[in-house]
């Protein structure tokens, strides 16, 4: 049973479908003019009877017409059910009567309800009716039960002969008019339909209905994809001979309905990011500039946003930002000495103070911008002439502060010093890649968006790695040092570099100081040392640093007494060792200076104690004297006690038959290193 473009019924063995309620008259005159005369005699007489019927019950036609056409569209099921139809009419005589309407009716719901429930989906869309030929019954079943065929995505033959009448699914109403004029145009309609016709046929809908249609076109691609691999395997593909009979198509996308979902993609993301409002980063909230409290050794101040520094007076002044609140920001002032020694107030004396503040209005204007550069103001007075103390009180902690800005750093000094600059001058260079800034004698005002007031300071020559920035310690220091003046050995006495050199034994650098704490039998120290196996070097040190780095870089231990020349140990290869002699008078709490930080670089620390025999005091007061006796009377009277009696007015007498074991100690550990070197 077929329909013709009128709406009416027609006689035929196969049905002729539409993908949609516009009419194809061209293409129904061409596949009429191959049915044979008595064919299509027989054609019109059912034609007749068909438009005498509609005479009648036109509505009820015209629900048929829909039920049919619409579920067909996307179901491989409806195809079969069609063939099946057009079979089983084939062997009864026309008869247009209310049971036959029933049943087309029933057999466009099971279509419907395929599409829904089943989850099959048609890989060949609503061609498939229209491609139908006018043949007999044998090639209509053969066509129809070739389930591997790109058409066929059920065996509807079985299907029907189980369920004929479509028993158990809901049936298409007659009077749902909305759904018989306006049936749903799914993404299969279109694309086939764009096959047919090389364009879209209204391009604003086709969009709608792609992006209504995406999710269940991809589940309707899924069960497509499943069934056609799994019938595959079991039937052979059916090919016609006969150019009328036409294999449903492949399902593809053309080229339109592509830029019609990639339009879709891009208009219509598919979970939109909601921002709230109040997921911003807030403005940080005040705190205060500088902290007093944390650091036994050191007050400091820190600044971020428009800092203006004006060296004249010697302040440093945080502006604040136009939106500033209660709450981001407050006026405040501090006054800071900018040196690690707060609580000795000898130390601190000649120390300049700076004064820290934060002001809504009344800075001084910009005269020099630094805005990608940072701060670091400081002072290089104190104690720094000492040598120790230079290290322990600027040096050391301006690595600390400094180096992790890779030299884009301005250096701002307080109580500047040029002959202390001078003489570590390549430190200077190598920390900031800018000449330090005289602060109390320059006039402008430069400006920074971060300045730190106050040197980070852990502990007196020495680094916790914990608090560090890029957990710095005390072995990259002496990196740095040995890089910083240029220094070739790294490790001590190693095999490969001694036999380069011609050197067979290990070498000892002596410190022999001056004026106080000297050795007094030097050269049967020099003695004893070889003949334990060191080669021995002898030096005073000198004003010039860099000389006296390259003497102890050539050197694998170090000796001597309690004093600042011990701090060239940062210059010792990493695995040499550290002989730290300390005088009479209970001394080892200064003793401390050099025997954590030792062990921190690396070295290995020996420290021999010495007897009132070996001191120089036993020549100036009786054995019986308050200084051999009760040396913490002498400390408790002060620190100036203290150096009075023992490190201004002693000397050292070692005993060498007390002290070889000591030498023997050294020895042993760096033959032991250099065996593993070699290994």
């Amino acid at each position: 049973m077929g329909m013709d473009g009128g709406g009416g019924g027609g006689g035929g063995k196969l049905p002729y479908s539409y993908a949609g309620v516009g009419h194809q008259d061209g293409k129904l005159v061409k596949s009429f003019s191959r049915v044979e005369p008595r064919k299509f005699g027989m054609g019109l007489v059912a034609g007749f009877l068909l438009v005498t019927c509609a005479y009648f019950s036109t509505a009820k036609f015209d629900a048929i017409h829909i039920a049919m056409v619409s579920p067909i569209s996307t179901d491989a099921a409806g195809i079969g059910s069609l063939a099946t139809a057009a079979a089983d009419t084939s062997k009864q005589q026309l008869d247009l009567g209310v049971q036959d309407r029933n049943a087309l009716s029933k057999e466009g719901s099971r279509a419907e309800v395929l599409e829904k429930d089943d989850g099959n989906a048609s890989s060949s869309g609503p061609d498939s009716g229209r491609n139908a030929p006018l043949e007999d019954t044998r090639r209509d079943e053969t066509f129809v039960g070739g389930s591997g065929d790109a058409g066929a995505g059920v065996d509807a033959s079985s299907a029907a002969a189980t369920n004929p009448a479509g028993e158990g699914e809901v049936p298409a109403k007659d009077d749902d008019a909305t759904a018989a004029v306006l049936p749903p145009v799914s993404l299969e309609e279109a694309a086939n339909g764009t096959q047919e016709s090389g364009v879209l046929e209204d391009a604003e809908l086709q969009f709608q209905e792609a992006v209504a249609e995406l999710p269940s076109k991809k589940s309707n691609d899924s069960a497509a994809a499943a069934a056609a691999s799994g019938n595959g395997s079991n039937s052979p593909t059916v090919v016609h001979s006969d150019p009328a009979i036409l294999p449903a198509p492949v399902q593809q996308i053309p080229p339109a309905i592509q830029e019609v979902k990639a339009l879709a993609d891009q208009q219509i993301p598919a979970v939109p990011e909601v921002k709230q409002a109040d997921s911003e980063t807030p403005a940080r909230e005040w705190k205060p500039l500088c902290d007093l409290t944390s650091n036994r050794r050191i007050d400091w101040c820190e600044l971020d946003g428009d800092v203006r520094v004006l060296g004249a007076n010697a302040s440093v002044t945080l502006v604040a930002p136009p939106a500033a609140d209660a709450r981001t920001f407050r006026e405040e002032s501090w006054r800071i000495k900018p040196y690690p020694r707060k609580a000795d107030p000898n130390a601190m004396r000649n120390v300049r103070v700076v004064t820290v503040r934060s002001v809504s209005a009344g800075a001084p204007a910009c005269t020099d911008r630094h805005d990608d550069v940072p701060a670091l103001v400081f002072s290089d007075r104190g104690y720094t002439g000492n040598y120790f103390h230079a290290y322990t009180d600027v040096i050391l902690p301006l690595f600390l502060t400094a180096r992790r800005y890779a030299g884009e750093v301005l250096l701002l000094v307080t109580d500047l010093q040029m002959w202390w600059v001078g003489k570590f001058l390549p430190v200077f260079k190598s920390i900031s890649n800018y000449e330090p800034v005289d602060l109390d004698h320059d006039p402008r005002v430069h400006c920074f968006r971060h300045v730190q007031v106050g040197l980070t300071n852990h502990d007196d020559f020495s680094i916790d790695p914990r608090r560090a920035p890029n957990g710095y310690s005390m072995l990259d220091f002496t990196k740095f040092m040995r890089t910083t003046y240029g220094l070739p050995r790294d490790v001590a006495w190693p095999a490969a570099a001694n036999a380069t050199a011609g050197r067979s034994r290990p070498r000892l650098l002596l410190i022999a100081r001056a004026r106080t704490r000297r050795f007094v039998n030097t050269d049967e120290i020099v003695r004893g040392a070889e003949k334990v196996g060191f080669e021995v070097a002898v030096s005073e040190g000198e004003h010039e640093v860099a000389p006296f780095a390259e003497l102890a870089n050539s050197c694998d231990a170090i000796m001597g007494v309690h004093g600042a020349g011990l701090t060239n140990m940062v210059f010792v290869p990493t695995g040499g060792v550290v002989i730290q002699v300390v005088p009479l008078g209970g001394l080892e709490f200064v003793a401390g200076y050099f025997r954590g930080p030792s062990r921190d670089m690396g070295l290995r620390y020996l420290e021999y104690r010495i007897t009132p025999e070996e001191s120089t005091l036993i020549d100036q007061y009786p054995r019986d004297h308050v200084i051999f006796t009760d040396p913490e009377g002498v400390k408790n009277k002060g620190w100036e006690s203290l150096k009075d009696a023992y490190l201004d007015k002693q000397d050292v007498r070692l005993d060498m038959r007390r002290f070889r074991p000591t030498l023997k100690k050294a020895m042993a550990h760096l033959r032991k290193a250099k065996a593993d070197d070699a290994n």
